[in-house]
C-alpha cells in the first residue's frame, strides 16, 4: 500500500506538530507514507474566494505529486474536501477523478480504510470535540444533529480508545466555529461572533483542551483563547491519538 502524506499549507507552516503527530501515527499503525517534496498550495483558498480559476496551476502540481499513490492521507478535512470536489485535469480528467477518490482525510483513513480498533495512547485531560463543517457536512465524519437519524462520529470513536480522556459533552455538538476559510476576513464580526460562541460551550463545560479533525478551526480558537487570556489548549486529534 504506497500512502502519500498531504499537509497543508498552514498546518506546514503554524502547525507542523500536527503534521509530525500524524506521520506517527500513521508508521506505528505499520503505514509507511511518503511525503512528496514538491507539493503546495492545493487551491482551496482560491476556490473559496470565487476565483477557482486561479487555481489551475495548483491542481496541475497537486496531480503530479500525487497520481502514483494508493491512498492519500492529509489532516484537513477542508483540504481534502476541496480535493475530493474540485480537483480537476482537463486533459486527462480520470487522473483527476483517480486521486479525488483515493484521498482521504485521516480520521477516516483511520476508521474506514484501515479499520482501527485499538489504539496505545494515553491523555488524562477533559477534552471537548470540535466536529468541523468540513468534516461533518461535507466529508461525513460524523451525523448532523439536525438530521432525524442514527448518531455516529469518527473522531469520537477514535478518541474513546485513548487511555485516560474525559470526552465532556458540548450543548451543541455541532455548531460551526464561524472559521470558515476566507470568510473570516470577509465576514470578520460575524466570524469572531460565531468563535466566541463556540469556545464559550467548551468553557463551559470544563474543557482543557479542545480538539478537531480540522487544524484551521482550532487555529480560529485559538486566537479567541488567547484575546481572553484563557489557560485552555488546542490540539488536532492527531495529536492527541498519537500521545504516550
Amino acid at each position: 500500500m504506497k500512502v502519500a502524506l498531504f499537509i497543508p499549507c498552514y498546518v506546514d507552516q503554524f502547525y507542523p506538530k500536527a503534521a509530525i503527530a500524524t506521520l506517527k501515527l500513521l508508521q506505528d499503525l505499520g503505514v509507511k507514507p511518503v511525503y512528496p517534496d514538491g507539493q503546495t498550495c492545493c487551491g482551496q483558498p482560491m476556490a473559496n474566494s470565487g476565483f477557482e480559476h486561479l487555481s489551475t496551476g495548483c491542481n496541475k502540481l497537486f496531480i503530479e505529486n500525487f497520481e502514483d499513490f494508493d491512498y492519500i492521507v492529509s489532516p484537513s478535512g477542508s483540504c481534502v474536501l476541496h480535493i475530493k470536489e474540485h480537483l480537476k485535469d482537463e486533459a486527462k480528467p480520470e487522473r483527476a477523478k483517480r486521486i479525488r477518490q483515493h484521498t482521504f482525510e485521516l480520521v477516516e483513513f483511520l476508521t474506514d480504510v484501515l479499520k482501527v480498533e485499538k489504539l496505545q495512547a494515553r491523555f488524562p485531560y477533559r477534552v471537548g470535540l470540535h466536529q468541523s463543517c468540513h468534516g461533518q457536512r461535507g466529508l461525513h465524519l460524523s451525523q448532523m444533529s439536525e438530521l432525524v437519524a442514527p448518531a455516529f462520529s469518527k473522531p469520537l470513536q477514535l478518541l474513546q480508545m485513548v487511555e485516560g480522556i474525559e470526552l465532556i459533552n458540548l450543548s451543541r455538538n455541532d455548531e460551526c466555529c464561524g472559521f470558515g476559510g476566507t470568510f473570516c476576513v470577509a465576514e470578520e464580526a460575524v466570524s469572531a461572533k460565531m468563535g466566541q460562541d463556540r469556545v464559550a460551550d467548551h468553557l463551559k463545560h470544563h474543557a482543557e483542551y479542545i480538539t478537531s479533525s480540522d487544524m484551521s478551526c482550532l487555529m480560529h480558537m485559538e486566537g479567541i483563547l488567547r484575546r481572553r487570556n484563557s489557560a485552555v489548549k488546542v490540539l488536532h486529534i492527531a495529536e492527541i491519538l498519537n500521545a504516550k
